[in-house]
């Protein structure tokens, strides 16, 4: 039996098929869950904040957080991954055209989302003066969504660099990984923003 499978691994890598994951993916996945427990312990502590605090955190000006904005938000920013994964899609067939572009949409997208985010922040403190020094709802508020936004801005930056490396040449179907972790990290950043968007905006609807 094991020298029938022998056989079979090197017949598929003789033609080209991937056997396994590589230690590049492996150190990917480490990195990505190392991150996640992070953001699993900020979530944690503002839902503990937010339930000592009475469950009823509200702007200075008595309203609550907006919901409808943060919510297109996130679907642009869900909407990202599309073409985060049509890029790897297209390199790994060998084409070019298809990766540029679909990094060039997950980029602009993302700053768009990022744009977003900008906005949201200016019309809080702006508007209803809510900031980072309101209070332990206005710390736990910006910090949990500031350090979601520090990451997708890390993201933005990694696909930009990818973006000018795939115009240069630097990857080809058999030497893409840095797209192909690009676009791990990112759908990492889409999901993390799910549970944000659930804590910070949809769990205080429940609430009242």
């Amino acid at each position: 039996m094991s020298a029938a499978h022998g056989e079979q691994v090197r017949m598929l890598e003789e033609h080209g098929v991937e056997v396994g994951r590589s230690i590049n993916w492996w150190g990917m996945i480490f990195f990505i869950a190392s991150e996640a427990l992070i953001f699993a312990n900020f979530i944690a502590a503002y839902l503990y904040l937010e339930i000592r605090g009475g469950g009823n955190w509200t702007l200075p000006n008595g309203d609550h957080l907006d919901v409808v904005f943060p919510a297109i938000n996130t679907v642009i920013l869900i909407s990202s991954s599309f073409p985060a994964i049509w890029a790897r899609r297209g390199i790994v067939k060998g084409n070019q055209r298809q990766m540029v572009l679909g990094l060039l949409g997950t980029i602009i997208l993302g700053s768009a989302f990022l744009g977003g985010q900008a906005y949201e922040y200016s019309t809080l403190v702006l508007h209803d003066n809510f900031a980072l020094s309101t209070g332990t709802f206005g710390s736990s508020f910006f910090l949990l969504t500031g350090f979601h936004g520090l990451h997708v801005t890390v993201g933005v930056l990694f696909l930009l660099i990818c973006l000018i490396r795939g115009m240069r040449g630097d990857f080809s179907a058999h030497k893409h990984f840095a797209v192909e972790a690009g676009e791990m990290y990112w759908h990492f950043v889409d999901i993390v923003w799910i549970f944000v968007f659930s804590t910070v905006y949809l769990l205080p609807l429940l609430h009242r």
